[in-house]
């Protein structure tokens, strides 16, 4: 994860200097460095849609982080205030069970698969819990069309977005820390399949200004592949939170 990550922002760094050779670096008064392009921090936090009863989530526990770089193309014109922001990025989500629950295989199912399981079933009765949390991470494309009410500056003032992303999951896992019944603390980081479905996509609503706006994603597809996952739901993903627009 911290190799992607550091691959972005090297990848962000050149473009950005592109950026400024053709241009010059301009830092309007009180506003953000006048560069066509954007890398964003989006913070937020998880739901999901369409899920069974048991499968219900803490909120505050179910966070998402994203980490994004686009770059705007104008379209319909030089003052017509609308871009096309295509770019890549890294996306993450946590799920927090409730009930101290959490995914384990389905030995039932097959090897991609998953079940929701009480974590005294798995590790034992006489258990603390210290930590159960489960991730997933992507590599996503954000495509977002925005209009801008400041036509003459698109660096500054109030700008909408509704566009889509769609992602490519490349890791899964669950980390549990608990300790034992002799007091022992226990840190369990599993990596596998789970029965997710490898690709997500899903339409995206985002206002606010060039540095800071809010944003808000709703998943069209099932998370979890065709009696894969527990039980047979068709949970989808809705995340919301708020956005820092770096340059």
């Amino acid at each position: 994860m911290k190799k992607i990550l550091g691959l972005l922002f090297a990848l962000s760094l050149i473009f950005t200097a592109q950026a400024q050779e053709k241009t010059g670096p301009k830092v309007p008064i009180g506003g953000r460095p006048n560069i066509p392009s954007d890398l964003v921090l989006e913070f937020g936090f998880n739901l999901l849609n369409n899920r069974p009863a048991d499968l219900s989530t803490r909120f505050f526990g179910s966070k998402t982080f994203n980490i994004y770089y686009q770059h705007p193309f104008r379209i319909f014109g030089e003052n017509s205030g609308v871009t096309f922001n295509p770019g890549f990025g890294i996306g993450t989500d946590k799920l927090a069970f409730q009930n101290d629950r959490n995914l384990f295989n389905d030995p039932e199912k097959g090897p991609e698969s998953s079940q929701l399981l009480d974590l005294t079933e798995v590790y034992g009765e006489n258990i603390q819990v210290n930590k159960n949390t489960f991730a997933l991470s992507y590599f996503d494309v954000p495509l977002d069309f925005t209009y801008h009410f400041n036509k003459a500056n698109y660096s500054r003032g109030f700008r909408v977005s509704v566009g889509g992303k769609v992602g490519i999951l490349y890791n899964a896992h669950s980390k549990i820390t608990y300790e034992d019944e002799n007091g022992l603390t226990r840190k369990v980081k599993d990596s596998q399949n789970y029965g997710f479905e490898q690709i997500r996509y899903g339409i995206t609503l985002k206002a606010g200004s060039p540095g800071f706006y809010a944003w808000s994603y709703f998943g069209l597809n099932r998370m979890f592949q065709q009696n894969q996952g527990p039980g047979n739901n068709e949970a989808q993903q809705i995340s919301f939170g708020v956005a820092v627009n770096l340059f």
